[in-house]
């Protein structure tokens, strides 16, 4: 049964019979002349541009931004031959939906859902589809009020996963202003959760344990990827610990994670970096070495070994690299803080490394190794606040044992220790901002939004 009793969702396909589709445009035409229609042109866009997750992505070229961007040939695929799968959209608070247009690419399902969220969490049915059969799915007369919209696919019709080049959601948001031409919204949009510091040697058979707990905050969030700032497993980062702590609870997204080693990776007796490389093999070493780049969207991504900032070898990799960047907003992550107002307190030796990515105008660093949150306002290698600076984030709070505020640093904006969580980082093409989020599922700090440089 749908849950509204009144004005039934309608779905139209089109993929019917030439006869049947010749009729219904006769019908629609004889509609289309009756007041009670004239509310279907009033239907606006309100998902373009909006931030997109999904349950998998075939590759990094096919991420969920791709339906929402506006553009035809573009498409977000799942993982090929798994069920379910899912995609969805945050439409921004209290948004009004009276449409969802999709339009499939040949990886179609055959059985799927469109459901509503006020929190992401709990889910409303608005339409369910049984014997789908791929193309365009127009599903209108909609009543559903919420934040994020998701298709959720049972079963697939081929023996792909499933693709769609387009997913359109129209309504109302009384929060979001339409987009006019001069103005266009954001495009490329993706979301990716950040921690260091993560598994201590407990369980989730210990109320106090709390990796099991930012484990299960960092899959409901449902990022794009995962990416670590090291100390990834404690104390020594032996196989043996990955595999009995790590595993159970961050290991559950390990092929999504693209971490980085920190100091505690280096203890293990069997040698430096030997449990941390058996445990992720070429996922940390994915091109030979435990430092490497990626891109997502108009992002590219550089992942550094911090413990080896002496190695002339990385930093002329670094070098290299961001000479042959192509992409307009740049991130990167590493274990010790160039600025921190925690126990720990400022790493100098990851000066050298800021002094070149300030120079190829970066604009966000994300670390680790102090136990706690903290975000500074844009600044220079040398600390000076400046616009066109860096902006540093710690996150440290991953799972391991909080350490305490000591001396705060020019340029902290908030600081919070004691409180276990995440970074849910929010990219756009053009733009940045972040939340830091709690196990409790509740924002604690929220990052200004920032424009790439």
């Amino acid at each position: 049964m749908r849950p509204f009793a009144s004005a039934p969702p309608r779905r139209t396909t089109d993929r019917l019979p030439l006869v049947l589709a010749a009729v219904l445009l006769l019908v629609g035409g004889l509609l289309l002349a009756l007041p009670d229609r004239a509310g279907a042109a009033a239907d606006t866009l309100i998902s373009q541009g909006r931030p997109a997750t999904s349950s998998s992505v075939e590759d990094s070229t096919f991420g969920p931004e791709k339906a929402f961007d506006g553009i035809s040939t573009t498409r977000w695929a799942s993982t090929e031959g798994v069920d379910p799968q899912w995609i969805k959209v945050d439409l921004g608070p209290s948004a009004t939906v009276s449409r969802v247009k999709l339009v499939w690419e040949a990886a179609y399902a055959k059985a799927y859902r469109v459901e509503i969220s006020a929190d992401g969490t709990t889910w409303t049915r608005l339409a369910t589809e049984t014997a789908g059969n791929g193309g365009t799915d127009d599903w209108t007369g909609l009543t559903g009020t919420g934040r994020y919209l998701r298709v959720y696919g049972t079963a697939r019709g081929t023996s792909y996963g499933y693709s769609l080049y387009t997913v359109e959601v129209y309504g109302t948001t009384p929060t979001t202003p339409t987009p006019t031409p001069t103005t266009p919204p954001p495009t490329g949009a993706f979301t990716v959760v950040a921690a260091g510091d993560i598994a201590a040697q407990c369980t989730a058979s210990s109320s106090s344990c709390a990796h099991p707990k930012t484990a299960a905050l960092a899959q409901r969030i449902a990022p794009s990827f995962y990416l670590t700032m090291g100390d990834n497993q404690y104390d020594d980062a032996r196989l043996s610990d990955f595999r009995n702590y790590y595993d159970k609870t961050w290991g559950a997204f390990k092929a999504q994670t693209r971490p980085v080693p920190g100091n505690h990776e280096s203890y293990d007796p069997a040698g430096a970096f030997s449990g941390y490389k058996s445990y992720f093999g070429a996922i940390a070493y994915p091109q030979g070495k435990p430092y490497y780049s990626y891109d997502q969207g108009n992002w590219h991504f550089v992942a550094l070994d911090s413990n080896t900032f002496d190695d002339a070898a990385q930093i002329q990799w670094l070098k290299d690299d961001l000479a042959r960047n192509t992409k307009g907003c740049i991130a990167a992550y590493f274990h010790h803080p160039l600025y921190s107002s925690g126990g720990h307190g400022n790493a100098p030796v990851s000066k050298p490394v800021w002094q070149i990515l300030y120079g190829a105008r970066a604009d966000l660093v994300l670390n680790g190794h102090d136990h706690h949150y903290e975000r500074f306002a844009p600044q220079d290698p040398s600390g000076r606040a400046t616009a066109d600076g860096i902006v540093e984030i710690v996150g440290g709070m991953g799972g391991a044992e909080p350490y305490d505020i000591e001396t705060v640093q020019p340029n902290s904006q908030k600081r919070i220790s004691g409180t276990y969580g995440v970074l849910k980082l929010d990219l756009t093409d053009t733009t940045y901002t972040w939340q830091y989020v709690g196990t409790d599922d509740q924002v604690k700090d929220s990052g200004p939004t920032y424009t790439c440089h």
